[in-house]
């Protein structure tokens, strides 16, 4: 079991840890709810560390890029981040991804902790371009400040405008007084905020600055269980639960990040897919009956015949009802549909309804 450079004070401060992804994360210190809750309210701190980072360097990198890549980093300018994903030769998704452009021939490419392995010797398997490639993933610490009040704590520590910085942006400088420190306008929350990656050597001194200038606003430690239930009501695909090898970009609702300007991996058979049309679909629900979805329970028709399958489910903390997203049959895919869950037996309603399921105003 890896552990991040921060576990020791996770555990000082009583934090219930669980492996993830072959590492020792905190799941929760105070409990999911009041968690979540000092997120969407105020502010929180993520530790994660145990994702990944790979630098691809050389004049060719942006050529690698486009190939592996669904979305097309050419049009990306120094300082902007896109959403992406690696899709696989059989239709389905590799991982799903950041790309930051940091110069022309320069790029950090951020990928889910599980799928570091893979996605380096998936990416490396096309790099018939000699393009430079570096795991930093080992030295790289990773802080998500995350929450309405994020830029306000943590101004005092850089002279960056992180108020005027937009999403899906980044810049390089100085933080909390350490040099090379990349401050991130993103965050898998929903919740607005910033990313931020140093070397590990500087985690423990980060985290100290952090949490010293964000006393006034009530800043709290937050583990991966908030995390899961901020990304759920922001409709956000997890890896491993609502995308993975097998389900498409198409399916997933990801058409978005899937740009057919350019030729990708299984480009073809993703267009086919797009103008044909799908068998199944992403999308979200709520209950109407009392009951909570969980991952694999089945979706069923009022006859009790099997049209999907649950990916994502929890109890809404901001919205005090039950959520969740399942692939469902395309032709019972409509808002207002009403669909089934299968909970223990019992055939439990629930309707179909747009992304996101919480409304936020940032």
């Amino acid at each position: 079991m890896k552990n991040t450079a921060l576990t020791a004070k996770h555990v000082s401060l009583g934090a219930k840890m669980v492996p993830f992804a072959g590492f020792n994360m905190p799941v929760q210190y105070k409990g999911i709810n009041i968690e979540h809750l000092a997120v969407r309210n105020a502010v929180g701190v993520f530790d994660v560390s145990h994702m990944g980072e790979f630098i691809l360097k050389g004049e060719k990198a942006l050529d690698l890029i486009q190939q592996v890549c669904s979305n097309d980093a050419a049009k990306l300018v120094d300082g902007k981040i896109q959403y992406s994903c690696l899709p696989n030769k059989d239709g389905g998704i590799v991982d799903d991804l950041l790309v930051y452009r940091i110069d022309h021939k320069t790029y950090m490419l951020v990928v889910n902790a599980s799928n570091i392995d893979k996605d380096w010797d998936w990416i490396s398997s096309f790099n018939t371009y000699g393009v430079d490639m570096k795991n930093i993933s080992d030295r790289t610490s990773l802080l998500a400040i995350q929450g309405p009040n994020a830029a306000k704590a943590l101004q005092s520590l850089t002279e960056v405008n992180l108020e005027e910085m937009e999403y899906y942006t980044f810049k390089k400088g100085k933080f909390a007084g350490i040099d090379n420190v990349l401050i991130s306008a993103t965050g898998y929350t929903g919740a607005g905020g910033f990313e931020i990656y140093f070397d590990n050597e500087n985690a423990e001194a980060i985290w100290a600055a952090v949490f010293k200038a964000g006393e006034a606003y009530d800043i709290q430690p937050i583990g991966l269980a908030a995390r899961d239930t901020l990304r759920l009501e922001m409709g956000f695909c997890l890896y491993g639960n609502d995308i993975d090898d097998t389900t498409s970009p198409i399916e997933a609702g990801l058409g978005w990040i899937t740009k057919f300007t350019k030729d990708f991996n299984n480009s073809e058979a993703l267009l086919k897919q797009k103008k044909q049309g799908v068998s199944k679909k992403l999308v979200g629900f709520e209950m109407i009956d009392r009951g909570i979805p969980r991952h694999d329970y089945e979706v069923v028709d009022a006859e009790g015949n099997v049209i999907g399958k649950v990916t994502s489910g929890t109890q809404s903390p901001s919205l005090q009802k039950a959520i969740g997203m399942a692939y469902v049959q395309t032709d019972l895919a409509k808002e207002d549909q009403e669909i089934f869950i299968k909970i223990r037996d019992q055939k439990v309603k629930a309707k179909v309804v747009k992304f996101p399921f919480y409304k936020v105003d940032l």
